[in-house]
C-alpha cells in the first residue's frame, strides 16, 4: 500500500494528520465591517440603523460586522446634562436605550450576518478619554463589578440568539501593562471575570479578547480560557493613521510609501516587518485559538494607491494564517463608502460614494 492508499483508508480525522499543515483557526474565517453608529455617546444620539447596509454586505459577499458600544448610550442617569457619571451610575442599566442593538441583532440574523457586540467603551476603561470614567477598570473592584454586571445583561438579553449570530468582544483595545495602571495579570483576571459569567448563562457563546497594546500583543495568559483573540491591523501608523490627528498629532508623519522608505531609499518598514507582525497571531490559530483581526484600515489622507497595496498585504498575510477582518469602517474616513478622499474616482451607490476599487480588492479575501 502507498502512502496515498493509506492515507485514503484512514478514517478523516487520522489522515488530516497526515495532511499539509493547514490554518487551526477555532472561529470562522469572518470579513467584513465594523458599523459606528453607537460607538461615541457624547457626539451623537442613537441613529436609525439602515437596513440597506446589512444586505449590501450580505450581497457583496461579506458575512460580519462589528458593532463598537459606548456603554453611556444605555446608562439610566442624567449625564446628558452634567456630562459626567458616578460609579453607582454605571449599574443603572435603561433597557429601551438598547433597542437599537435590538435592531441590528435582528437584521444580522435576517440577512445572515454574524454580528459581533464590542464595549468600545466600558466602565472604567476606554482607549479614547479614559479620563473621563468615574473609576479605573483595572485597580477598583467597583468598576470590574460593573463590567462583569453588563456582560452578564448582555448574555441574558441575547440568550436565544444563535452563536452563528452573535458573538461577544468583551474590551476594545487594551492597553500596553505599565506599572501603576495596568499588569497583564490585571487584564487577564477582568476578562476572565466576564468571561464565567457570560457562560453561566450562556456556555457555547464565543467570547472574544482584544489583544494587548491596543491589539497588538497575543494574551498568553487567556489561553486556556478558550476564548478567542483579536488583533488589530494598523501596523505601521505611518500609513494607517498619516494626517489622522489623534494619531499623528503634530501631522508630521513622512508622505507615505509602501514600502515605507528611509530618506536614503532603503525600506524601514514593509511586507517582511508585517509577516513577522502577525506571525504570533497565526502560531496562536495553529494552536486551535480562535484568532479574528477586529479593525483594520487607513485614514482617508494616505494616497488611495498606497493603501491599497498596503491592505493587500495584510489581507494576503492574514488569510494565509486563516484569520479573517473587520474593515474599519463600512462608511466614514477609513471605510468603503463616503470615506471622503480626494484621490478616488467614487461611483455612485444609491446616493452614496463608494469605493469600488477597495471593494474588489476586499473581496479577493
Amino acid at each position: 500500500m502507498n502512502r496515498r492508499q493509506f492515507l485514503a483508508a484512514l478514517p478523516f480525522s487520522a489522515s488530516a494528520a497526515f495532511a499539509a499543515p493547514q490554518p487551526q483557526n477555532a472561529i470562522p474565517r469572518w470579513r467584513g465591517f465594523n458599523l459606528l453608529d453607537l460607538f461615541q455617546a457624547f457626539s451623537r444620539q442613537p441613529p436609525g440603523v439602515s437596513e440597506d447596509e446589512f444586505r449590501w454586505i450580505r450581497d457583496w459577499g461579506f458575512n460580519f460586522i462589528r458593532i463598537p458600544l459606548d456603554y453611556w448610550f444605555w446608562i439610566d442617569s442624567d449625564w446628558r446634562t452634567t456630562r459626567k457619571l458616578l460609579p453607582d451610575d454605571t449599574f443603572s442599566i435603561k433597557e429601551s436605550a438598547l433597542d437599537p442593538i435590538d435592531r441590528i441583532v435582528d437584521f444580522a440574523q435576517k440577512y445572515g450576518l454574524h454580528v459581533s457586540l464590542n464595549l468600545h467603551r466600558a466602565p472604567g476603561y476606554c482607549i479614547n478619554n479614559s479620563e473621563r470614567e468615574p473609576f479605573i477598570l483595572w485597580s477598583d473592584p467597583r468598576a470590574e463589578e460593573a463590567f462583569a454586571l453588563h456582560w452578564q445583561f448582555f448574555a441574558k438579553r441575547y440568550k436565544g440568539v444563535s452563536d452563528y449570530t452573535i458573538s461577544f468582544n468583551l474590551l476594545n483595545e487594551a492597553p500596553a501593562p505599565r506599572e501603576g495602571y495596568m499588569t497583564r495579570e490585571d487584564y487577564a483576571r477582568v476578562m476572565l471575570r466576564a468571561t464565567n459569567v457570560i457562560r453561566s448563562v450562556s456556555p457555547t457563546r464565543t467570547i472574544i479578547i482584544d489583544g494587548l497594546s491596543v491589539g497588538n500583543q497575543v494574551v498568553h495568559e487567556m489561553i486556556d480560557a478558550r476564548v478567542a483573540q483579536s488583533v488589530h491591523a494598523y501596523s505601521p501608523s505611518g500609513i494607517s493613521h498619516y494626517r489622522a490627528a489623534w494619531v499623528d498629532r503634530k501631522l508630521d508623519f513622512p508622505n507615505p510609501t509602501w514600502p515605507l522608505l528611509n530618506s536614503d531609499g532603503s525600506v524601514r518598514y514593509g511586507r517582511e516587518n508585517l509577516e513577522k507582525h502577525y506571525a504570533p497571531w497565526g502560531e496562536l490559530a495553529k494552536q486551535g485559538v480562535g484568532v479574528h483581526c477586529g479593525e483594520a484600515g487607513c485614514f482617508n489622507k494616505t494616497p488611495h494607491p498606497i493603501f491599497l497595496a498596503w491592505m493587500g498585504d495584510v489581507l494576503d498575510i492574514l488569510s494565509s494564517h486563516g484569520i479573517g477582518y473587520a474593515l474599519w469602517n463600512f462608511r466614514g474616513s477609513f471605510g468603503m463608502l463616503d470615506s471622503g478622499r480626494a484621490d478616488v474616482d467614487y461611483e455612485d451607490w444609491y446616493g452614496r460614494k463608494l469605493d469600488r476599487g477597495l471593494l474588489r480588492l476586499l473581496q479577493r479575501y
